[in-house]
This record gives structure tokens, sequence and C-alpha cells, in this order.
């Protein structure tokens, strides 16, 4: 079977994925936010980050290949990033930064009456990450200045939007040598400029990273009707993909696609309807994630194992991502669906299927 003939866009477990890749990112972040050493696992910990944009590289061109229409593909990709985001950055700069303020014995007031919290949603609500601190705030933590550290990711993601757009547009995503092109140039950047694990990337390197993960997961949907869809496969990958980020710093350099196969193929052939989730709490859980470690660490539980930082961290989280999906992020996507399916008379698309191909 080729991986065209499994996938089945309302019956995967790419929601799993997501929410696997999420739980790692907040896991892998107990480390540094809680003061204590990483352990030296190479570049693992950079797979789930991959792995997202492994997803929406094959997702993302899928969706505009089955309805390239310019205004309709940005609005699906606004109200998937935007909403959830935008109340997210209100509820730190109103609500958990502060408390951590109070909590260390400073004015939650001073700091609700200064112009500090606005900016910082205003700045990052257009993705000017660079912005990441409350007046300061949080101090005394292992990772201090840096509310959501987790939301520089965002703006690439955004760029790689575009740019699937743009290539749709212009008619390149037609044109079989478009997407190998596309790879080999960013691999061929990605070679030259490396990845710096835990240290300070320069832009040239951010953009070599994320491009050529995502395009590896447009590359995989090009082929995907002559990709053997084989289990077998999906463990030869894995193996690989471990084993390079153990000893390659820039493992994407090699594993890039075996990573897109093991990710993309796996979710497409898990067909269990336990696993087949009908809610997508994976972003609430990444853009939560690190705000609600700071304020643990400001409670003065950086004491704990990280592993157990993580999974108190983890059981604030959830409900937060639970809520930004049911209130925020879920009727954002339908209105989106009622308004394109009113427009173009066709049957209301549910939110599962609408969140599958974001």
């Amino acid at each position: 079977m080729r991986l065209g003939q499994v996938f089945d866009p309302r019956r995967n477990v790419i929601n799993v994925w997501r929410l696997v890749f999420a739980s790692a990112v907040v896991l892998q972040h107990s480390w540094p936010l809680s003061g204590h050493t990483s352990p030296g696992l190479g570049s693992l910990y950079e797979i789930p980050v991959d792995g997202f944009f492994v997803l929406s590289g094959f997702l993302i061109t899928a969706s505009w290949l089955r309805n390239p229409r310019p205004r309709e593909y940005f609005a699906a990709r606004f109200l998937r990033i935007f909403p959830g985001l935008w109340v997210c950055l209100l509820v730190v700069a109103f609500v958990i930064a502060p408390i951590g303020v109070a909590i260390q014995g400073g004015s939650a007031k001073d700091l609700l009456l200064s112009p500090a919290p606005i900016q910082y949603v205003l700045n990052n609500a257009i993705l000017n990450v660079f912005h990441a601190s409350i007046a300061g705030t949080p101090s005394e933590v292992p990772w201090p200045h840096v509310w959501d550290g987790t939301l520089w990711t965002l703006i690439f993601e955004l760029f790689c939007y575009i740019g699937v757009a743009v290539a749709g547009v212009i008619g390149l995503l037609r044109q079989r040598w478009a997407v190998p092109v596309a790879f080999v140039l960013a691999l061929s950047l990605a070679a030259v400029v490396s990845y710096p694990g835990w240290g300070i990337q320069t832009i040239p390197q951010m953009i070599g990273r994320f491009s050529v993960v995502f395009l590896a997961g447009m590359l995989v949907h090009q082929f995907r009707d002559v990709l053997p869809a084989r289990w077998w496969l999906v463990a030869v990958c894995m193996v690989f993909v471990v084993v390079s980020a153990l000893f390659v710093p820039n493992y994407r350099v090699i594993a890039a696609i075996p990573l897109a196969y093991a990710v993309i193929v796996s979710g497409a052939l898990i067909r269990s309807e336990r696993l087949r989730l009908r809610t997508d709490i994976s972003y609430g859980v990444y853009i939560y994630g690190w705000p609600i470690q700071q304020l643990l660490a400001i409670c003065g539980l950086t004491f704990l194992n990280p592993w157990l930082f993580a999974i108190v961290a983890g059981a604030i989280t959830v409900p937060l991502a639970a809520l930004s999906w049911f209130v925020v992020e879920k009727p954002a996507m339908s209105l989106k669906s009622r308004l394109t399916r009113k427009r173009h008379g066709q049957p209301p698309v549910t939110v599962q299927q609408e969140a599958t191909s974001s």
C-alpha cells in the first residue's frame, strides 16, 4: 500500500502526534526552567518542534491543493493561530505575570496600571517575540525575562504558510521539480550555517532548520502516491532519526526525510478509534506550558526533579489548553468553516476535519 492510499484525513492519529510533541516540549523545558542541567541527549530535544513543522508541511500543502484560494487559505491559517495566541497573551500579561509579581513581593496593581502588559500583548500579537518580558519580569528565576519562550517558532511557521501560498499562486506546487529543488536549497543552507543546541541562533540558522523540516513534509506529500507505507520502514526511520540526533548536532541534514516519513506514515497507519482525538489541545499545551513553568519556578518549585516539575506543569497546563480549545480555538475554526461553506454552497466541514488540515 502507498501512503496516498492509506492516509485518511478523517481517520488518523495526527492530533495524538501533535499532543505528544507539545508535551515533549514542556518536558524538555523543565530542565532549563527549573535550573537543572539538561541531560546530554544531543539534538533529541529538537525533534518535537521539528515534528510540528513536518506535519505542517504535509498538511498545509494538502490544504492548499484541496482549496487553492488565497483568501480562504489565509483565513484558515489566521483563525488557527492568532485567536488562541491573543487570548494566551492576555492571560499571561494580565493574570500570570501579576500573580508572579505578587508572589515575589512586588505590586501586581502597579504592574497592571503600567503600560508594560499592553506593550507585551501588542508586540507579541504581531509575533514580535523579541519583546519577551513584562517590566523586567519574570525575575529571580533560572530563565529570567522571558514569559513565553515557545512563541518564537510561530513566526517561522507563518513564513512557511506564506511560502506555500506564494508557490501555489505562481504554479510551482504543480511542478514536480519545485519542492525537491527547494528542499535541496534549504538542505544546503542548513548544512552551511549549522544549528547550535541550547545556544543563540542566528536568523539564517533558524531559516535553515525550519525550512528543511517543513519542506520534508511537503516532499512526503508530493510523493505520497509512490511512497510505500510500511511499519518496518517507520521503525527503520525512527531508529535512524534517534541515532542521528544523538550523535549529529545538526541531524536534520541527514534525517529530515526519515523524520517526516516516520511521523506522517505512522500517523496514517494507526487507525485506532481510541487514538483518534476529536479535540486538539496541542496548541494550547505548546503556548501555555512555558508561562506555567515560569510561574512554578517563581513559586519555588525548582527543587523538584525535572520530570516531576513537568508533571506538575502539565497538570496545570492541560486544563488551560482545553479551555483554549473549547472557548477560543474551536469556535474560531467553526467560524471560518461556516463562512467558507456558506459562500460556496457546500456542506459544512466539522472542526475535526478542519483541525486535521491545519
